[in-house]
């Protein structure tokens, strides 16, 4: 691994995790009847690859991809200028095409029919003779030009959820080695944080506290106080926080190695106890944690694990989280358990496998309440049960 990429393990774990990642994938394809599978999700580059290049850029910029095979080496479509990143990682590198309009204008569609072509003189390189292509995700212009080109793309994107899905226990390891540096953040911004700072302050500890640990970048920028705490998703402001307020976050912090260090915490900010509001909050969102963490075990079905969830008192189910609970790795994964009051939005039905990677996500705040309480916690399905991933405490003196 580069120095460029800071690592919180040693050379020899990551290639064997990401000799795991690669058999994982082409276990999925084999499975799908697939010969290969092209990627552009950076993450999914990543996952496969071990590869990184302008991860946030690249996400709404059409402009790498790479290609893994049930059999055979992995070629890796880059930038050409800067394609020195990947070497030393992925030994075939060769200059990417992209149908993106800001790169290419008008000749969108030219540059879609060379990419099919392209993909199809790799398929007869490898020794494949069907054009039959999984694909993650796709720009439109792309998949009309491949259709043109008789190059059939099939669904892609379930192939990669599933590989991800279960973790090696260095993956796990890893996985928590992260989350540490994400922890010693929290506890940095927490001892800094004091009223009359604004929440974009404290947001800013944050960030930066992980980046000094080897953090990448924040997905998202959920962190509130006081009145903004309900309903939840309401992004940092410049409010002031006050004595007294309830602070709620929700880290989303893609850390060392790309993984997704995934955990809330709330607590009262300043030199006061918290209010019998508060504290009936916080024991919600707590015995919330406590019983869906008991009940993850290998195994169980996901609606079968929605129906047992914890259930809320009447006035906070408006106001309920997105989800019970998540898969996690390199950043939100399968599976997505919904809310049974939410089916008809996408619910599905599945098992829950050992050495998965699941947080708990757990929020509760009344209509038309002051404030909500946030907690989440990632949990790994031991063969033995759920294992709690992260130590940052919970404020167990508020119960």
């Amino acid at each position: 691994m580069s120095d460029d990429f800071p690592s919180i393990v040693d050379a020899e774990t990551q290639r064997g995790i990401q000799a795991y990642r690669v058999g994982q994938v082409r276990r999925r394809l084999l499975e799908a009847d697939c010969a290969a599978i092209v990627l552009f999700d950076p993450v999914h580059i990543r996952y496969a690859t071990g590869t990184r290049n302008m991860q946030v850029w690249s996400m709404h910029n059409i402009c790498r991809y790479a290609v893994l095979f049930a059999s055979g080496e992995t070629v890796l479509f880059e930038l050409p200028s800067s394609a020195h990143l990947s070497r030393g990682l992925v030994d075939d590198i060769r200059p990417a095409l992209t149908t993106d309009f800001m790169a290419v204008g008008p000749r969108g569609s030219e540059m879609g029919r060379r990419w099919a072509a392209s993909m199809i003189s790799l398929l007869r390189e490898k020794g494949i003779a069907q054009n039959r292509l999984a694909i993650d995700r796709a720009d439109l212009t792309l998949v009309l030009e491949s259709q043109r080109q008789s190059l059939q793309l099939v669904e892609g994107q379930s192939i990669m959820e599933k590989a991800r899905a279960v973790k090696s226990l260095d993956e796990v390891e890893v996985l928590r080695r992260s989350l540490q540096t994400c922890e010693q953040s929290v506890a940095a911004m927490r001892e800094k944080l004091q009223p009359g700072l604004r929440e974009s302050d404290a947001l800013a500890m944050l960030i930066d506290g992980s980046i000094q640990r080897g953090g990448e970048y924040p997905e998202t920028r959920l962190l509130s106080t006081g009145p903004r705490t309900n309903p939840w998703f309401q992004e940092t402001s410049d409010r002031v926080i006050e004595n007294g307020d309830m602070i709620a976050f929700d880290t989303d912090l893609i850390g060392p190695m790309g993984y997704y260090n995934d955990i809330s915490r709330s607590w009262v900010v300043g030199d006061v106890r918290p209010d019998d509001r508060q504290r009936r909050l916080y024991e919600l969102a707590y015995a919330q944690m406590q019983h869906n963490t008991e009940l993850l075990k290998p195994g169980i079905g996901f609606l079968e694990y929605s129906d047992k969830a914890y259930q809320l008192p009447d006035e906070c189910i408006a106001n309920r989280y997105a989800d019970v609970a998540h898969g996690c790795g390199l950043g939100v994964e399968y599976p997505f358990i919904w809310y049974r009051e939410d089916e008809e939005w996408g619910a599905y039905d599945g098992l829950f496998e050992e050495n998965m990677v699941v947080c708990i996500e757990c929020y509760v705040g009344e209509l038309g309440g002051r404030e909500g309480v946030k907690l989440e916690q990632p949990v790994w399905l031991s063969a033995d049960g759920p294992v709690l991933l992260s130590d940052y405490p919970f404020e167990l003196d508020y119960l």
